[in-house]
């Protein structure tokens, strides 16, 4: 799951803090996470035809338990000369798939969108225009008409073409700092912008920038480590990258062994915010309660439910949460014909819900040969053509086989309990599985584990539709709190 992260940190890193470029001309940055080169960034921006082109390209390198991973997202915003938006597109290659969106926003505000990927075929989508949303360009006049007086405090609504949606923002320009560029000592102001992502809490971002507003230096915490973006020569920056090894970021240590989790009935789980982390955002459902303490902590219950049998698929109620987990997305592709079939083939002729998710799990754990952690994140379609990936993958496809029959399904990332694994034992490791609507509750599903299954031994962090920023949630909570404590009842 670690590597979810990269694909997080890469959107983050395209959320534009402040536009970089004021002329047209390309600027080079040199990516690092704890204190490794690791990619680089290349920002453009062209104005021409009375429209203006804003264009930045992330792409990072890192190592997973030995395991080299790569990664690289685009996104391009296209507007008016006075910050009007006229169309936007994206391109994420996360591993095997390489996955392209671009949209045309209408004199009316509506925006007609095509998704095609190297395996998922092609998807269209027609939404209004989030009112008062702004991409590049139209931050960057907003930019300009603010200025950089000290202690200045504003909103904006920014439109994110790589996760198709618009964000809220509060910026904050603080004082003059010198700034260390690679060895130049720099005298920049500070800006911060705290991102409120939807269902998952804060990210705040630190930019330093010069008197025409141009982005030298980028800083973003994410899941307890440092990313930052320096600006810098372009020879630097399309470097060699230094070999970033993550995998021990996966894991959080357990307070002590927990024999035979899996079946035991319930486990309390006492969490304890570092670091500068003062809140926690951990989501509650049928399987995990949450209680807040005042000061600070977290007491998490997780007591799966047990799947009833009797309950009929497809679902037929009219709650627009579970609706919502029944429809196709870009990376749960229910309505793909391979899909389709692997579903049904796996359901067979029952008729039971409870009997069909647990038939689907199964058929998941076997189906999916290749267990690999070279995968950056693929959609179901993929993993149905490929059979490979790791838990992203199994719970990507297990979340579209079942919405493909017609049970409401959700993606849910946090961690689980692992006794054992190589070079380390007793530890929580970052994972994902699924959440099923059986009946009247979300049942806990995981192919990966399969026959043991969701238990005990899960702690969810963030739950969603399986798009790359339902991983917000995560990102911004792991790496910031320890477990204290951990009370089981078998």
């Amino acid at each position: 799951m670690t590597i979810k992260y990269l694909i997080v940190m890469c959107l983050v890193l395209l959320l534009p803090c402040l536009p970089a470029i004021a002329s047209t001309q390309t600027e080079y940055f040199a990516v690092f996470m704890e204190g490794k080169k690791i990619g680089y960034a290349i920002q453009s921006r062209v104005a021409a035809d009375g429209k203006v082109t804003t264009s930045e390209e992330v792409n990072i390198q890192v190592s997973r338990d030995g395991v080299p991973v790569s990664i690289s997202t685009t996104a391009t915003s296209i507007e008016t000369a006075d910050g009007k938006p006229l169309g936007f597109e994206a391109v994420q290659n996360l591993g095997l798939m390489v996955m392209n969106i671009s949209g045309a926003v209408n004199k009316q505000g509506m925006v007609n969108m095509t998704i095609t990927s190297t395996m998922g075929g092609e998807q269209k989508r027609t939404f209004k225009w989030p009112s008062g949303a702004v991409m590049a360009e139209g931050l960057r006049l907003q930019q300009l008409e603010k200025g950089l007086k000290e202690g200045l405090e504003y909103g904006a609504k920014l439109f994110d073409p790589g996760n198709i949606q618009a964000i809220e923002a509060k910026i904050h320009i603080g004082p003059k700092r010198n700034v260390d560029l690679l060895g130049r000592i720099v005298a920049l102001t500070e800006v911060e912008t705290v991102f409120k992502l939807p269902n998952a809490g804060e990210v705040v971002g630190t930019s330093y920038v010069d008197r025409d507003l141009r982005v030298q230096k980028n800083i973003v915490p994410m899941a307890g480590m440092q990313v930052e973006m320096v600006a810098c020569a372009k020879e630097f920056a399309m470097s060699e990258n230094d070999v970033l090894e993550l995998i021990d970021k996966m894991f959080l240590s357990s307070p002590e062994p927990l024999d035979s989790i899996e079946s035991a009935k319930s486990a309390i789980y006492h969490l304890r915010p570092t670091g500068q982390a003062s809140t926690l955002t951990i989501p509650s459902s049928d399987n995990q309660s949450v209680q807040r303490l005042r000061e600070g902590g977290v007491i998490v219950t997780v007591r799966p439910v047990a799947p009833q049998g009797g309950a009929k698929f497809p679902y037929e109620g009219r709650e627009s949460s579970i609706l919502e987990a029944m429809k196709p997305t870009r990376f749960v592709q229910s309505d793909h014909s391979e899909i389709i079939e692997l579903a049904n083939r796996a359901v067979g002729d029952t008729k039971d819900a409870a009997e069909a998710v647990k038939r689907i799990e199964s058929f998941v754990s076997e189906y999916i040969e290749n267990r690999s952690l070279s995968v950056g994140y693929a959609s179901a379609a993929e993993v149905a053509a490929s059979r490979v990936g790791d838990c992203s993958e199994f719970a990507v496809l297990t979340a579209s086989m079942c919405r493909a029959v017609g049970i409401p399904a959700r993606m849910v990332c946090g961690l689980v309990y692992v006794e054992d694994y190589p070079g380390r034992e007793n530890m929580f490791g970052s994972h994902a599985w699924v959440e099923a609507y059986v009946g009247d509750r979300w049942i806990g599903l995981d192919a990966t584990r399969a026959p043991n299954g969701f238990g005990a031994g899960y702690i969810a962090l963030a739950i969603g539709n399986g798009e790359p920023a339902d991983f917000f949630g995560m990102v911004s909570t792991l790496g910031y709190f320890n477990i204290e404590k951990v009370v089981v009842e078998k």
